[in-house]
């Protein structure tokens, strides 16, 4: 276990833990572009909520406007037709009053600029009278929904029925209808006021719904009357399967949301409001994008003044990180050589053991620990048997690599951190084994004895043909007060009375004498 070469006792400021400057700036930093991104995302959104709601209110007071305009649309031409009603239901509609009825007809459906006319026909479906200069030329209007509707419908109320082309002028119109009765209540034919298209279209052009905005009046059950862009394909077509119609109408009969439309696909902002007097339904929609136009330039604004103010302080985060990692690698190749200079003035170079300088310390610490919890302390001391003879023999090239082969056996059998292999110098090494007693360090001689012997270097110089060690052990349990030349000489004794006995064995040092307890 290497002990550093420098004070083992740091100020007390050193031993704090130190702020990890790296994470924190990197922390820090991204912290900053995360409040600066968060304050700009709730502002945006402040925003767009904002002017969603305002979208929104438009939305439905326009609605509210369409619908009164609409529904008094409506209700001037049923007011007309209940008063042709009560006449012809009073005086009826025979050749004498042709003439009066004709004029009635025409002065009425001038009045009012929606019309684009206004008729009568018997209960055959057979023109009777009409608003126009002349009767049309064709065998009547038996074939026509509304007119099917009051043969089957006893109900006197007004009936608005789909789109249709008027049969004199091609004209699309919007069949506002009642049923006449006689006296007894029999069916007698049906008036109808057609309501031109072209009405409502002029009525839709004079609000400003922005690009891609769109109007419409349907009936109730969603077929298509009107419809601003204009688009004659699209008169008659279905919109029951539009959310309008489908899921907001069902809950409440006006209101606003968010839609895709059925027609073109486009994203709207739809307010919608069914009239009350009779079954339609009338829509404005502001396209998304119009709606958020200024929203979108305003995010694109900030978002980029965001982005550059983030940009600055990511390249600033950049320098200064790069500054900590600089600093950082310095400190860290400072260490590595500091921890390199430990290593050179605590190890011996050619054998990577530790050298007398940090056997001295170690031994110092044990001493102090042993005397603190009077547990043993043990060394063995070592030396290649007849090494001068190995040099002579071989050089000491050779002998510089035997030296290593046998540190690295001496590493190989110190198994604990705390055991210390130190070449002691020349060719002797002991090894410090902490927390030991006589028995474990025997143990741990003799293994290091026979490792060396079955690694056999050729050692000619020597009678047991191969390179060997001479091992002494000494073991005490430190006091305090202990000298380490003493304990130093004591295992240098055994060591001396292995070599005395014939070499390649283990000796120990008792209190009387050295004693060899393991030998070749």
């Amino acid at each position: 276990m290497p002990i550093p070469i420098y004070d083992p006792h740091p100020p007390l400021d050193r031993s704090l833990k130190r702020l990890p400057l790296l994470k924190a700036a990197v922390v820090f930093i991204s912290m900053v572009c995360l409040c600066l991104c968060g304050l700009l995302y709730l502002q945006l959104e402040q925003s767009y909520h904002y002017d969603m709601e305002r979208a929104r209110i438009a939305s439905s007071n326009l609605t509210r406007s369409m619908a009164q305009q609409a529904e008094d649309t409506f209700v001037e031409a049923d007011l007309v037709l209940a008063s042709l009603g009560d006449w012809i239901q009073k005086d009826g509609y025979g050749p004498a009053q042709k003439p009066f009825l004709e004029k009635i007809f025409a002065q009425r459906a001038l009045a009012l600029k929606q019309l684009h006319g206004l008729f009568l026909f018997d209960r055959e479906g057979h023109w009777v009278v009409t608003s126009l200069e002349r009767l049309p030329h064709n065998e009547g209007v038996a074939d026509r929904d509304y007119f099917r509707f009051h043969q089957q419908n006893a109900s006197l109320l007004a009936h608005v029925g789909p789109a249709i082309r008027s049969q004199d002028s091609g004209e699309w119109i919007i069949p506002l209808s009642r049923r006449l009765n006689d006296k007894q209540g029999n069916f007698v034919g049906v008036l109808l006021a057609g309501i031109k298209l072209a009405y409502f279209d002029q009525f839709f052009k004079s609000f400003d719904i922005g690009t891609n905005g769109t109007m419409f009046l349907a009936l109730s059950d969603g077929t298509l009357l009107a419809r601003r862009p204009w688009e004659e394909r699209q008169i008659g077509a279905s919109l029951a399967r539009g959310e309008i119609f489908s899921k907001y109408l069902p809950q409440a009969p006006s209101g606003t949301a968010m839609i895709r439309s059925l027609i073109d696909r486009k994203m709207r902002l739809y307010g919608y409001r069914q009239l009350e007097a009779y079954p339609l339904v009338v829509g404005v929609a502001s396209s998304k994008d119009a709606i958020l136009k200024d929203w979108y330039a305003s995010a694109y604004q900030s978002s980029a003044i965001v982005a550059l103010v983030v940009l600055g302080i990511g390249l600033f985060g950049w320098v200064f990180v790069h500054q900590v990692r600089n600093g950082e690698r310095i400190e860290a190749d400072l260490r590595t050589a500091q921890e390199a200079l430990e290593v050179i003035a605590t190890h011996d170079s050619l054998t990577g053991l530790a050298n007398r300088r940090l056997f001295e310390r170690a031994l110092q610490t044990e001493f102090g620990r042993g005397g603190r919890q009077a547990s043993p302390l043990s060394l063995i001391m070592l030396d290649i048997d007849f090494f001068k003879r190995y040099n002579d023999t071989y050089g000491h090239v050779a002998g510089d690599q035997c030296l290593a082969q046998v540190a690295e056996l001496l590493r190989d059998c110190c198994q604990r951190t705390a055991d210390l292999a130190v070449r002691y110098g020349g060719e002797e090494f002991v090894v410090l084994l902490p927390d030991t007693e006589m028995q474990g360090a025997l143990v741990i001689a003799e293994q290091i004895r026979r490792s060396v012997m079955e690694k056999n270097i050729p050692h000619t110089g020597s009678p047991f043909g191969c390179v060997t060690l001479s091992l002494g052990c000494y073991s005490f349990v430190p006091s305090g007060r202990d000298s380490a030349a003493a304990f130093l000489e004591h295992a240098d004794a055994a060591l001396y009375q292995a070599k005395k006995s014939g070499r390649n064995q283990v000796a120990v040092e008792c209190a009387s004498e050295p004693q060899v307890r393991s030998e070749h």
